[in-house]
């Protein structure tokens, strides 16, 4: 029994044994395939550092290249609002002329805020983990052409692999750049090879990008380049108010718009954000400081009057603002004086362009600064640059192919117009294109949405604009024939005498009105010389007012009046009220013009006439000189009667 027991032991002892053997077989082959793995990895690196020193020059080169491209990119990026690659190019319109780029010394800089063709928000700000993205493409494709040929000249082999990589890390003042590219360099029985490279670059990109970001997050929350726009529109353009006088007020629209625009340039060049990088002169200047921002950057604000801009004024005849006087006309006498009140509405689409700089570096971009119907905008609800908007879906869905032909309606072989076409189907208005001459005709084979009742308008330089009612529902061909307008001299013949304005106070101002050709002529001291006119076939209503200097005085007076206010206390409370009268004083005026001349005539005027005549001469009668008020509105009754004769010559 006790040696059975032995066996036993012996044989187990002899199993744990062989297992002991086992692990400990496996332990040393873990260790031997570690070492030999850690050996290749140590023998690798130790013969790629022995050898590097040797070619340090070709890897050193390999980095300065990275260094030069991705500074350069970096330039690229900073001057186009953050994009190496910009969006797609989105064409602006009469309604909005801003495009989706401002061109900027011929650089395309994608606005970051933009109203788009047909009145839609367009956002097209680039994120940071977007531009690090451009910024690796840029890389990948700049650094396959880094040149090695120097080395060749001096014997050294090198050789790149195919499999090129960068990351890109944008930091405040700093631009990490880790490549992953295999560079081999050989001599003789010397070679050396590296995989990877870990570069800094020394850039103030990313503080410039995160102030241009805060600046812009300003201005969609505050609108503060709105406000001063505003505030430019009512110091140099005649908003509201009103004059005493008893002859019309004239502004000519585009001088009106020109200094706007001159306003706007000295204005928003001045603007500055909260900084130690200027000196404040006057305490006045205090104004242009955007003090909800601060920074220790240098920022700029840019605007060119040259740069696509649209100023609309309303209400303007033609190219003039008049404001006509109340006070004389018929049934007014009791006022006993008169006074030109005045009130113009506003649209003001333009660009402005934000800079952050140093002496080195630039990061800038583009902003639509809008204005509409005076009023800043409110609120910047932009959409993607990717996105459709909604507010023209008519627009978008243009699936009705139509042919539009142009041509002059009274030239004998009916001569083909290259014009504009727009479409317009529920107070939307559709850019469609423009006909284009091929043979013998102005073509437009295009795709217009599907309307019933809706507008073909052509449009095309020296003819008026005509319009088509046409269903585009199915397919169709429309004609669209235009009129041309003819130029001509204009004569305005007062009691005989041709009328030339000598002195300060004589001014003509004449009204053409017609359903296509509505505009005013002033004929002021000073600047007349052969006014020119374009008319084309219509029939048309003229108005003419001529007025003279004067000294007439219409003396000051005082009349009282009466009225019933709630009484004090308890009474009042019950209805009781008491009887408050006071004086109203009108003061004298003296009248430096006066309406002295004027007649009205409505004719059609021929295709026919106008084209064989050069000059078109107005006849009118001058009214009696006034010598007291009643006088001076009687001159406005006649005038409502008085005729005038038109003729072509």
């Amino acid at each position: 029994m006790g040696g059975r027991m032995r066996s036993k032991r012996g044989e187990l002892d002899k199993i744990k044994n062989k297992r002991g053997q086992v692990t400990i077989f496996i332990i040393v082959a873990v260790l031997v395939v570690a070492l030999g793995i850690t050996v290749y990895v140590l023998r690798d690196r130790l013969f790629a550092s022995q050898n590097q020193g040797e070619f340090s020059e070709v890897y050193t080169f390999f980095e300065g290249c990275v260094k030069k491209d991705t500074l350069e990119a970096l330039k690229i990026a900073g001057g186009q609002g953050g994009y190496i690659e910009v969006p797609e190019f989105k064409q602006g319109s009469q309604y909005a002329p801003f495009s989706s780029q401002l061109d900027f010394l011929g650089t395309p800089v994608p606005y970051w805020y933009y109203v788009s063709a047909n009145g839609i928000v367009k956002e097209q700000v680039p994120s940071k983990s977007q531009i690090e993205s451009q910024l690796e493409d840029f890389l990948d494709q700049e650094l396959k052409r880094c040149d090695f040929s120097d080395f060749v000249k001096q014997g050294i082999s090198v050789e790149t692999g195919n499999n090129l990589e960068t990351n890109v890390k944008i930091l405040d003042n700093r631009v990490l750049v880790g490549v992953s590219n295999e560079i081999s360099a050989s001599k003789g029985d010397s070679s050396s090879r590296r995989t990877s490279y870990d570069i800094e670059v020394v850039s103030k990109f990313g503080k410039f990008y995160n102030l241009a970001r805060e600046i812009y997050e300003r201005e969609k929350k505050d609108s503060f380049l709105e406000n001063y726009s505003v505030d430019v529109m009512y110091n140099y353009a005649p908003v509201t108010g009103s004059e005493l006088s008893c002859a019309p007020k004239i502004w000519k629209a585009q001088e009106v718009v020109d200094d706007i625009r001159t306003g706007l340039s000295a204005n928003i060049g001045t603007l500055k954000i909260k900084g130690d990088y200027y000196d404040l002169k006057k305490k006045e200047n205090k104004y242009f400081i955007v003090d909800e921002i601060q920074s220790d950057e240098q920022v700029n604000f840019m605007y060119n009057p040259n740069w696509p801009t649209r100023i609309e004024i309303w209400p303007a005849d033609g190219n003039l603002l008049i404001s006509e006087p109340v006070g004389l006309q018929q049934g007014m006498g009791i006022i006993g004086f008169c006074y030109v009140p005045y009130h113009f509405v506003y649209d003001i689409y333009y660009p402005v362009l934000i800079q952050v700089y140093d002496q080195e570096e630039i990061f800038q971009f583009p902003v639509s600064v809008v204005v509409d119907k005076s009023v800043p905008r409110q609120s910047l609800e932009g959409e993607s640059v990717s996105e459709e908007g909604t507010i023209d879906e008519i627009c978008n869905y243009k699936n009705t192919r139509m042919d539009v032909y142009t041509y002059d309606a009274y030239s004998p072989e009916l001569d083909p117009i290259e014009s504009d076409i727009d479409f317009v189907c529920f107070n939307t208005k559709c850019l469609i294109g423009k006909t284009e001459i091929a043979g013998k005709d102005a073509k437009l084979s295009a795709a217009f949405p599907q309307c019933i009742n809706g507008k073909i308008i052509a449009k095309a330089e020296g003819y008026l604009p005509q319009e088509v009612i046409v269903s585009t529902n199915e397919p169709n061909t429309i004609n669209v024939p235009l009129s041309k307008l003819y130029e001509l001299e204009l004569r305005l013949i007062v009691s005989g005498q041709e009328f030339k304005p000598r002195q300060e106070g004589d001014v003509a101002v004449i009204n053409f009105e017609s359903e296509k050709n509505s505009f005013s002529v002033a004929l002021l001291s000073g600047d007349y010389q052969g006014k020119k006119i374009k008319l084309g076939e219509g029939l048309y209503n003229v108005s003419i007012q001529v007025f003279s200097g004067s000294s007439l005085t219409i003396p000051g007076s005082s009349t009282r009046q009466c009225v019933d206010v709630p009484a004090s206390g308890l009474l009042g409370f019950f209805g009781k009220k008491n009887q408050q009268c006071f004086d109203v004083s009108i003061p004298s005026q003296t009248l430096s013009n006066a309406l002295s001349a004027g007649g009205k005539i409505q004719d059609y005027i021929l295709n026919s006439d106008l084209k064989n005549a050069n000059k078109i001469e107005i006849s009118i009668d001058t009214l009696p000189a006034p010598s007291n008020l009643d006088q001076l509105q009687q001159n406005y009754e006649l005038y409502e009667s008085a005729r005038a004769n038109l003729n072509l010559r």
